[in-house]
């Protein structure tokens, strides 16, 4: 039986793994099993925390479907507190498939992490074509509202920001699912549609590649005030209200973005792996 942790920021919850010892055997279809909320754990995405020379780990990032994921905002807070807390050490340095991430503790259970450098360029995203990434020719009805001219940034994995007026009323899932596949997006990406409140504030919900529509999606929340601050309609630090919870991130003069946010473990128990298909 395998240990595991299941961890959540405002109910982006996740499936923890160590995999520290040796390397699990965690398949795309074992994966999206233990995804199922029925008849496995459930989780938005798998955490897997590896060895690595140089960092404090590796985290490989699994989304529901199996799908693997290059960052994962949420669950990296959430793993950077579980290995500040077992080392003692107010820092850590995490490796994913988008670059290494660092982590510091800001106290009263708040981990901020560095997501690294924000990427623009069409190719970053990536995008099928040359396009201008602060205004894609991309709508859809959105009744009762149109859902039209988003912004498109990389923050290590793709992510699309539509504007609107009433984030709480729109059909995200429908809207999510098909933007998701656009075949604008050969790798496909992450949707959010955000409402601006304030110069510091906005609303946000996210439908997450491979996932699907989650309460609180870090990396997402990042792509918003990035792509809202390129169209000034924020400043480059912000407060992002998601369905399940906060975040602050800033945009700062380097390039590179943190966000700051809570973490916690729900509870832990034991997987029994061979129980799912390989």
């Amino acid at each position: 039986m395998t240990p595991f942790r299941k961890m959540h920021f405002g109910g982006n919850d996740f499936v923890v793994l160590d995999g520290r010892a040796g390397r699990l055997p965690i398949s795309q279809a074992r994966a999206a099993a233990i995804a199922d909320r029925r008849t496995g754990v459930g989780f938005d995405q798998l955490l897997l925390i590896e060895a690595a020379d140089g960092a404090d780990a590796y985290l490989r990032i699994l989304n529901a479907d199996g799908s693997e994921a290059e960052a994962c905002g949420n669950g990296t807070r959430c793993v950077a507190g579980l290995l500040m807390a077992e080392s003692g050490r107010g820092h850590a340095v995490i490796r994913t498939l988008a670059g290494e991430l660092m982590a510091e503790s800001r106290g009263d259970g708040l981990v901020a992490v560095d997501m690294g450098p924000v990427r623009l360029g069409w190719r970053d995203v990536p995008l099928a074509r040359e396009l201008d990434t602060l205004h894609l020719p991309l709508a859809r009805d959105g009744l009762p509202q149109p859902v039209h001219d988003p912004a498109a940034c990389s923050m290590g994995n793709p992510h699309v920001t539509f504007f609107v007026d009433d984030v709480k009323n729109l059909p995200v899932e429908a809207l999510g699912h098909e933007l998701e596949h656009d075949p604008l997006f050969p790798q496909r990406a992450n949707i959010g549609f955000a409402e601006i409140l304030a110069p510091h504030r906005l609303k946000l919900r996210v439908w997450e590649r491979g996932a699907g529509e989650t309460r609180a999606c870090g990396s997402g929340a990042c792509a918003a005030v990035v792509n809202a601050a390129r169209r000034k309609l924020t400043a480059h630090a912000a407060d992002v209200l998601l369905p399940g919870g906060t975040l602050h991130i800033h945009w700062r003069a380097d390039g590179h973005v943190v966000m700051t946010g809570p973490w916690m473990t729900a509870f832990e128990g034991r997987l029994d792996l061979d129980a799912y298909p390989l």
